[in-house]
């Protein structure tokens, strides 16, 4: 090239690296409807719902869980507790270190979906402090993607003592087994049926590919485990769903945790996600459901598009956590908002610490604003919910603020 060749400008450059980053994401989308159109194809012409959902965000390589685009964080399309600091997991280890301890020197920490790993750092530094630490802490991750950032970031950031303890597991721990169980924002995005009331019979939502050569949803007459499953719902909220009534439902939960425990025999299980009890979730007048989508921070209401760039996510009826973990033999121990669970589990004092350790004002206002955000009704105080079981060790101490129970 020539001393005079035209240097191409900063902007020009920011300019054709995001039309090439949209032309690969374009492409990555394409290739996900094309694996969808074919399953459709091949199943008759439609697809539940809840395998629709499946295959968006957990085909191998192209859902939105399984592919490699950032996800979390600001610059991603969601923000979790964990990405906001460290006063989340530390309040959580706080409430499971006793569990533990009760389950002995063999305990183990599983935590389902690891995100970036900033739950696992800050939740192992803080069981070292508490003196609490599990023999192994177990990363159970479906995305190949996932599972190496958060090796590296594990790798980096945490003492090679505490790394040795981190293993990843390509399925659930088939072995019998000791210790706790913990998923944050993991049953919203488990894949759901979508059902509707349509002539006084139940209906389950499929997707097609239209005579326009788009995807769409259509009902069809539902199979007989999702219309028992619908009808205990209507028996358990004391009334009939309406004419045209939309929801979603997932009969499988009980399979689903128990196959991700796997041989637990002792130790506790705490789940965090956003969602309602049950007569809340199928309130009439939420008569669509919870089902969307978010991409880059903003709410989508077409769950059909973007596929494999956007997160597709539902609340989570607790009542029916509450069925599942004492269906698989647990014993409940409570149920609560994300705030009452936090401060009832040194919410204030990790604050306290933080601050005394630092002399740093902007530090002090940051870790404020993550406790507000963690906290505030308005945020995720109150739309984030906290349920624990246990057996043979207790998990019944880290709801003893603002306990919920008495709604499920």
């Amino acid at each position: 090239m020539s001393d005079d060749a035209p240097v191409p400008s900063a902007e020009a450059s920011s300019a054709e690296a995001a039309e090439r980053l949209a032309a690969e994401m374009h492409a990555h989308s394409a290739r996900l409807e094309a694996l969808i159109r074919d399953q459709i194809h091949g199943n008759g012409g439609a697809l539940p719902f809840w395998r629709f959902m499946e295959l968006a965000l957990y085909a191998p390589g192209l859902g939105y869980y399984s592919a490699g685009a950032t996800k979390l964080g600001a610059a991603g399309d969601f923000v979790t507790a964990p990405e906001l600091g460290p006063l989340f997991a530390e309040c959580v280890a706080e409430a499971l270190a006793p569990a533990l301890s009760q389950c002995g020197p063999d305990a183990d920490f599983l935590e389902i979906g690891g995100g970036s790993g900033a739950f696992a750092e800050a939740a192992l530094e803080h069981l070292q402090a508490l003196q609490a630490l599990p023999r192994h802490y177990l990363i159970l991750e479906p995305s190949a993607d996932l599972r190496e950032r958060q090796r590296e970031r594990l790798r980096a950031r945490l003492a090679p003592a505490l790394f040795a303890r981190v293993h990843w597991l390509d399925g659930p721990v088939a072995q019998d087994w000791n210790g706790v169980v913990f998923a944050n924002e993991v049953l919203d995005a488990l894949p759901t049926s979508r059902f509707a009331l349509l002539g006084g019979e139940v209906y389950e939502e499929h997707v097609t590919v239209g005579a326009d050569g788009r995807l769409r949803r259509i009902d069809r007459p539902a199979d007989a485990l999702l219309s028992a499953a619908v009808r205990h719902l209507e028996r358990q909220c004391g009334h009939d769903f309406a004419e045209g009534y939309r929801s979603e439902v997932l009969p499988q939960l009980p399979y689903w945790l128990q196959a991700v425990i796997g041989g637990l025999r002792s130790g506790a299980i705490l789940l965090i996600d956003y969602g309602y009890p049950r007569r809340e979730y199928y309130d009439p007048r939420r008569g669509d459901g919870t089902l969307r989508a978010f991409h880059r921070h903003r709410l989508v209401e077409d769950v059909l598009a973007n596929l494999g760039l956007q997160d597709i996510t539902a609340s989570v009826d607790f009542t029916a956590v509450a069925e599942a973990g004492t269906g698989a033999g647990f014993d409940f121990d409570g149920y609560c908002n994300q705030a009452s669970f936090l401060i009832g589990n040194g919410l204030d004092r990790r604050l306290a610490a933080h601050e005394a350790a630092s002399a740093d004002e902007v530090a002090h206002h940051a870790l404020r604003q993550q406790a507000k955000k963690l906290t505030l009704p308005g945020e995720m105080g109150e739309r984030f919910q906290a349920i624990g079981f246990s057996r043979d060790a207790s998990l019944a101490h880290a709801f003893l603020v603002g306990d919920l129970s008495f709604r499920l």
